[in-house]
This record gives structure tokens, C-alpha cells and sequence, in this order.
């Protein structure tokens, strides 16, 4: 099963950040509205966008039976979508699970100059390589199959992962390459109805238009001061998971007035399972 990865922190790039995107407003139909409209390099038509401040439970470690008041829900791909919510679908876009990692063309893993594969050592998952328009090309192909299986399950958004694998890369992948990979992955979720997350890496948030992106998906934005920086740039259609109290209670005293934050055990473990927690701003 997938698990959450906190992204590696950056007091400095966070605060620059928001010194970059403070001068942001909302226009209408944009940051603060529920569709996203035809504003991104691919002319989309609108997408729905998930419900601002609503209830929100992360499921990646299992599917369950939703909590009362919860509205939006993450899956993963292999899950099917819970019945009347809005429903993100997870998919591990710029890295491979580690059970998948045969099924990948081997030119398509990260390589070091001695040959070896780039890990993600936290995770145990080899990083796709996006170095070059050719690779991005086959990479997105197989994702946008997963994107098309998210869709055809009756998913809303789609959530791809590790849009930050650039950072893990020793330097072989950029920030552009990212970019670039993502802004092909939000054409060909648009081209299926779908609207589109951008999970963490709030270092690239103000590149939102550009590549598509309509909301974020965001892992401890409360614990490390990082949730205004992305509401700069997506308004209020930020959904938040912390993983600790002390996060929660920060991302609630400033901004659970306006965000879907919810806190999850770090497994994101089924309920009744050993292990699963959950919290609220209400609790």
C-alpha cells in the first residue's frame, strides 16, 4: 500500500515563497472558485474542484466507510471512490512503488553515473526518469493509464505524487523537468473531465497556472508554516494531513477556519485496524 511522504522541509524556501506569492489575488473562477476554468496551457473546459473547508479523510493505506461529515476523500488508484463524495484519486507519479519496479522499462529508473538506480531511500522506491521530452513522454504514458483507470472508476481529481523527486535526484532532474512532467499529466486529466492536485513542493506553487494545476494536496503544511504559501496561490482549495497533534493544532489555529485539514496515523491505516487514528479541527 502506498503511505504518505512528508516532504523534505525548508524554512528558507518556504519563506520565500510566500514572499514571492504574498502580491497574490483571487480573479473570479480562479484560486477561490469550485470549477477551474480554461486557464492552464491546455484551454481545458472547467473541472470541479474539490469543496473548500470541508470535512476530509485520507485513505491511501486502505478504503473505508467514511466518517460522518466527510466530503472529500484520497484513494488509491487500486480503490474504488466512496459513493457521494468528491473523491481525489492517488497515483505515485514521478517515482514507482517498489512492488512495481520490474514492471518499468529499465531506461526509464533514475540512473547515477555508475549505472546504479536514484532511490528515494526513505520509501524504497526508485525515481522515474523525466530528464529529457522523450522519457517524459513514456513515463506520462503509463501514468496517464492509471489517470484514465481513475477516471473510469467515476474518481473527480487526481492526486500524482513525488512532484518534489527532483530535490531526491542529486542534481540529475530539475525543477523544469518536474514542471514540464506535470504540465502533461494536468492536459491529459483535464482531456478526461478530471480536475488535478499539487501535492506538496511548495517551493513551485506560483508555477500553478502554467502547469495546470487546480488545487493541492498537502502532507504538514500546519507543523512546518507552509500552508500559506499555497493558499497564495490555490486559495482555499487546499486540503490538508498532519500527522502529529502539535501540527494539527497549528494548521487549525490558522487555518481551520478555511482549509480541510485532517490528521491521520503516518500508515494512513483502515479504521479498525491496529494503529488508525484520526482527528479533526472539531476534536
Amino acid at each position: 500500500m502506498p503511505a504518505p511522504r512528508p516532504a523534505v522541509r525548508s524554512a528558507a524556501v518556504a519563506a520565500a515563497v510566500l514572499l514571492v506569492l504574498s502580491g497574490c489575488t483571487s480573479s473570479p473562477g480562479s484560486p477561490e472558485s469550485s470549477t477551474s476554468p480554461g486557464s492552464g496551457p491546455d484551454g481545458r473546459s472547467p473541472v470541479t474542484l474539490p469543496p473548500v473547508h470541508a470535512g476530509f479523510d485520507y485513505q491511501l493505506g486502505g478504503a473505508y466507510t467514511p466518517p460522518k461529515g466527510v466530503r472529500v476523500v484520497s484513494r488509491d488508484r487500486k480503490a474504488d471512490p466512496a459513493d457521494g463524495l468528491y473523491n481525489i484519486c492517488y497515483v505515485n507519479a514521478f517515482q514507482s512503488q517498489p512492488e512495481e519496479r520490474g514492471q518499468w522499462p529499465a531506461d526509464l529508473l533514475l540512473r547515477d553515473g555508475d549505472g546504479g538506480v536514484v532511490m528515494d531511500k526513505a520509501w524504497d522506491e526508485p525515481l522515474l526518469d523525466i530528464g529529457t521530452p522523450a522519457k517524459r513522454k513514456r513515463v506520462a504514458a503509463r501514468v496517464n493509464r492509471w489517470i484514465d483507470g481513475c477516471a473510469d472508476k467515476g474518481y473527480d481529481a487526481v492526486e500524482p505524487d513525488n512532484y518534489d523527486s527532483y530535490t531526491r535526484s542529486g542534481g540529475r532532474l530539475s525543477a523544469a523537468d518536474a514542471k514540464a512532467f506535470i504540465t502533461r499529466l494536468s492536459v491529459h486529466a483535464h482531456s478526461r473531465g478530471l480536475a488535478i492536485g499539487q501535492k506538496n513542493t511548495v517551493e513551485l506553487a506560483d508555477s500553478r497556472r502554467k502547469t495546470g494545476l487546480d488545487f493541492a494536496v498537502v502532507e504538514e503544511c500546519g507543523a512546518y508554516d507552509e500552508c500559506g504559501g499555497y493558499v497564495a496561490a490555490f486559495g482555499s482549495h487546499v486540503v490538508v494531513v498532519e500527522y502529529t497533534a502539535q501540527g494539527l493544532a497549528k494548521g487549525c489555529a490558522q487555518w481551520g477556519g478555511r482549509l480541510s485539514i485532517v490528521r491521520r496515523d503516518v500508515k494512513v491505516t483502515p479504521r479498525g485496524d491496529v494503529g488508525y487514528l484520526r482527528g479533526t479541527c472539531r476534536d
